[in-house]
């Protein structure tokens, strides 16, 4: 009966709903738990020790309605507290930094890669780390966007000040040749139309399918895989403002989120 339980997902704000969107594409039998810590958006721009530890609360939160698998699907927690974490807790889990380098990794005909993340996901060197493990011959360029989570988190995904803003952030590639971008933050997804303009003809690597196909990978591997024939159910959790993020929610889901309740952490 073990298999049963859920998956739990959490992320500083409503990024991750892009990650949950594609878990329950490629594994539409589970259970999902998802926590939003938007009393403390963005994780981005925080140090290592405070996004480690409101990481660690996030974790205790998911342990306690009984998860059986955690997704960091937060680029910045991936990048900063995934190692830590994984000592910490026997709990199995997995950031989107690895399969979102994979990809990139695949999908380069010439060797030259951008990653646009937060500031903190930049400078931890994560998605360049990964990357090279790939393959070592690769060429990565990396660029902080960080107005773009904030601009996400308002809704604006095609708007005029936020095109600016991508041509702004997105001329540090114009000399690099680069045929492959990754966006290395979960709430960077809703932008493609508008990075697709600005960056013409290179292909844009959104980390959440290939974080859930991992996912699914993981679960069989272990065989955790939920063996119901009962209807998979979805629960959603935020520490503030549960009213905007059921409506960007249900937007980035494609279909109505009913009921997102506020908590407390310790």
């Amino acid at each position: 009966m073990n298999n049963n339980r859920p998956i739990g997902i959490f992320d500083s704000g409503v990024g991750g709903v892009t990650v949950l969107k594609e878990i329950k594409k490629y594994l539409p039998n589970e259970n999902i738990i998802y926590f939003g810590d938007t009393k403390h958006l963005p994780y981005g721009s925080k140090s290592k020790e405070t996004v480690t530890r409101l990481s660690t609360e996030n974790v205790q939160f998911l342990l306690k309605k009984n998860v059986k698998f955690v997704v960091v699907a937060c680029n910045t927690a991936s990048a900063l507290s995934l190692k830590l974490l994984k000592k910490f807790y026997s709990v199995p889990m997995l950031g989107v930094v690895e399969p979102g380098a994979k990809a990139a990794a695949e999908a380069s005909i010439n060797s030259k890669i951008g990653v646009i993340g937060t500031k903190a996901t930049i400078e931890s060197k994560a998605y360049i780390k990964a990357l090279l493990k790939q393959n070592s011959r690769l060429k990565v360029t990396g660029k902080a966007c960080p107005l773009f989570v904030s601009l996400v988190e308002e809704g604006w995904f095609n708007s005029k000040i936020t095109e600016l803003t991508a041509r702004e952030y997105l001329k540090t590639f114009n000399s690099t040749g680069i045929d492959t971008l990754v966006l290395g933050c979960t709430h960077y997804p809703f932008l493609k139309p508008v990075l697709s303009r600005v960056l013409k003809g290179v292909k844009l690597i959104d980390s959440a399918e290939e974080t859930a196909k991992s996912v699914k990978l993981e679960l069989e591997k272990r065989g955790l895989l939920r063996n119901s024939s009962k209807k998979a159910g979805y629960s959603f959790y935020v520490s503030d403002a549960p009213e905007k993020f059921k409506t960007l929610g249900s937007f980035f889901l494609g279909q109505k989120i009913k009921n997102v309740k506020l908590v407390e952490l310790e």
